[in-house]
């Protein structure tokens, strides 16, 4: 990731819900994105607050402006992104979309870079995508294309940050290659004791092997496992 978060501008062009707005703040405060522009909003009432839950600071601090235009001119944003769910038809984009995962492995700058969100029922206007260096769509269904904007920005976002933080696995480390090793010895001594022919016993403990394989297993569970077929094998004694 060549860019920094707080160089990170997502900017809403005239959006007609203050419940959008709020959704908008949560999604952006998900992944650690605080700078949020209104462009000729509707009125910010209890609701985008309400919606944003513990991003409410976000809808409290956001810049509010007249115009694109007006709001351009002011910040000199280095690489403007805008966002549509109709690529083509009548839109006739001077540019190819992209896709959420292509932008991600895209972009390359550490300058101000700015999101552009369009209007819930009409989204960013044809003079407005000629603003943007860049255009994303998601490939959705053709019955149904357009995306809430809020679900497009989750989308967008996850795509340029997944790879920043992990899962809190405090206690659920993988199972090492060793205890899987003693695992399957216990199912080898298991396999043995039950007077089956033994191409069926090879069978049982390779199928044995592939589930264990697949399965993203824990130490944890690999010890309890380890435990059961154990007793298994003493109670068949």
């Amino acid at each position: 990731m060549d860019f920094l978060k707080e160089n990170i501008y997502v900017i809403f062009v005239e959006p007609e819900s203050p419940g959008n707005i709020g959704f908008l703040a949560r999604t952006m405060k998900n992944f650690g994105i605080y700078n949020l522009i209104l462009v000729n909003p509707c009125e910010l009432k209890k609701e985008a607050y309400y919606q944003a839950m513990h991003a409410r600071e976000l809808v409290e601090n956001a810049e509010i402006h007249n115009s694109l235009k007006e709001l351009l001119e002011k910040k000199e944003m280095d690489f403007i992104i805008g966002t549509t769910g109709t690529p083509g038809g009548s839109y006739k984009l001077s540019r190819i979309p992209v896709k959420p995962h292509q932008l991600a492995e895209s972009i390359h700058s550490t300058g101000k870079i700015a999101f552009l969100f369009g209007r819930e029922g009409n989204g960013l206007y044809n003079d407005e995508i000629e603003l943007c260096d860049a255009v994303v769509s998601m490939p959705t269904d053709e019955r149904y294309p357009i995306m809430n904007i809020t679900h497009a920005a989750a989308i967008i976002f996850y795509e340029l940050f997944k790879n920043e933080n992990e899962f809190n696995v405090e206690g659920l480390e993988k199972a090492s290659l060793q205890e899987k090793v003693y695992l399957i010895q216990e199912m080898e001594e298991l396999v043995k004791k039950l007077d089956i022919p033994q191409h069926k016993e090879k069978n049982g403990v390779k199928t044995f092997k592939n589930i264990l394989g697949r399965a993203f297993i824990t130490g944890r569970e690999a010890h309890t496992l380890k435990g059961i077929l154990r007793r298994i094998n003493g109670k068949i004694e």
